[in-house]
């Protein structure tokens, strides 16, 4: 494990925490409890994601590296992928639904989504579907990322029969192809770069097909370099982390707080700093066995950053909920109100990541392991495989 990658993890995870908590803030205002924020123009806290992709093409290929070329290597890295993703997914979205179908008032759109059984059953499975307002993301709508992710997945399980290399070249391949073709496609049917949902295609092409796809191959490309033995020194990794911190403020002064930026630019105006900061973490020697307190504690919270991010929402809601009835949204300052949020979301993901999180992954990896050593003894009796990190 890189523990500084653990920690932008952390950092990824709480800014999305952060976006999502100022949107809760500007709710509270709405009903008049407590004062707005101004605009944000320091950081688009959505960028969390994009960091997020970047780590998660670097991490898979780092996992995989004594996996690609091994006999049965597809079938073990995506049931390990699986048992990772699913089980808090799939927990987080039934109780969504739950939510929807129990109250469907609560979540507008949502609630009349959550009848439908062939979106429901998308949605599960991780199959990009369009909602009637064109967007494509799931019934549990922080889970496009996941879609993304499973198709992230996919493609790299079928290059790991060609070994390390030939699996991150095929991922990049495939990835560009993707994007390059439809953004021909979209150009050449509307003149604009910045059009693709008005273009007739089937939502699954048009969801992976996002430029924002892209950021995966760059983190693979780094996960590829440090297995080749690509190491930098202190110096020049705090320059690349300086690089990239630059590049996301520089991001948000384009902006201006106009939003998440669609298209080809997101890859480039956020992805590329995304990449910047994840090699001045991931560039460095292994093995570090003295850090502070704080630095500590962002580790260990990158370890529960999945469940950060699967499970703040609710903890956000709730806790504005809180805050309404115990009357403490009005006196305090928005800021004292969000940060209070984001701690109640902190708090929430660390006893999930720990009582159920952990617990599910560990079963299934047990029960997926006890499966794979029965088909490996009659398959490939000298085969012993290794578990992946």
């Amino acid at each position: 494990m890189l523990v500084p990658v653990q920690i932008l993890r952390a950092v990824a995870a709480l800014m999305v925490v952060w976006h999502h908590g100022r949107h809760e803030i500007g709710l509270l205002a709405a009903r008049g409890a407590g004062g707005p924020l101004a605009p944000e123009t320091l950081l688009p806290w959505w960028a969390g994601v994009d960091l997020f992709f970047v780590i998660s093409g670097f991490v898979i290929v780092h996992a995989s590296r004594s996996l690609a070329g091994m006999p049965g290597a597809r079938g073990r890295f995506l049931a390990h992928r699986i048992a990772r993703v699913v089980p808090l997914y799939w927990l987080t979205t039934l109780l969504y639904l739950a939510v929807a179908l129990a109250a469907p008032g609560l979540l507008g759109e949502a609630g009349a989504l959550a009848r439908d059984p062939g979106y429901v059953a998308a949605s599960f499975l991780f199959w990009p579907m369009a909602r009637p307002d064109g967007s494509l993301q799931p019934l549990y709508g922080l889970g496009w990322t996941l879609n993304a992710e499973m198709f992230f997945y996919f493609l790299f399980a079928l290059g790991l029969g060609a070994g390390l290399r030939g699996a991150v070249a095929w991922l990049v391949i495939a990835l560009a192809g993707l994007v390059v073709a439809l953004t021909g496609l979209v150009f050449a049917l509307t003149g604009s770069l910045a059009a693709g949902a008005l273009v007739p295609l089937p939502s699954p092409l048009l969801f992976w097909a996002d430029p924002i796809v892209l950021e995966f191959a760059l983190g693979a490309a780094l996960g590829l370099s440090r297995a080749e033995g690509l190491r930098l020194s202190g110096p020049v990794r705090l320059a690349l982390a300086g690089l990239g911190l630059a590049g996301v403020l520089l991001a948000a002064l384009h902006l201006a707080g106009a939003g998440e930026v669609p298209g080809l630019m997101r890859p480039v105006l956020v992805g590329l700093p995304a990449l910047c900061l994840v090699a001045g973490a991931a560039l460095g020697p292994a093995g570090v066995t003295t850090l502070p307190r704080p630095a500590r504690w962002l580790a260990a919270l990158g370890d529960a950053s999945y469940a950060l991010y699967l499970v703040h929402p609710f903890a956000l809601r709730a806790g504005r909920e809180v805050l309404v009835r115990l009357g403490l949204a009005g006196p305090w300052h928005p800021w004292g109100s969000l940060v209070t949020l984001t701690l109640l979301s902190v708090a929430a993901a660390l006893a999930v990541h720990r009582l159920v999180e952990r617990p599910l992954t560990r079963r299934l990896r047990g029960a997926l392991a006890a499966w794979e050593n029965r088909v490996g003894a009659s398959r490939h009796p000298v085969f012993t495989g290794g578990e992946e990190r």
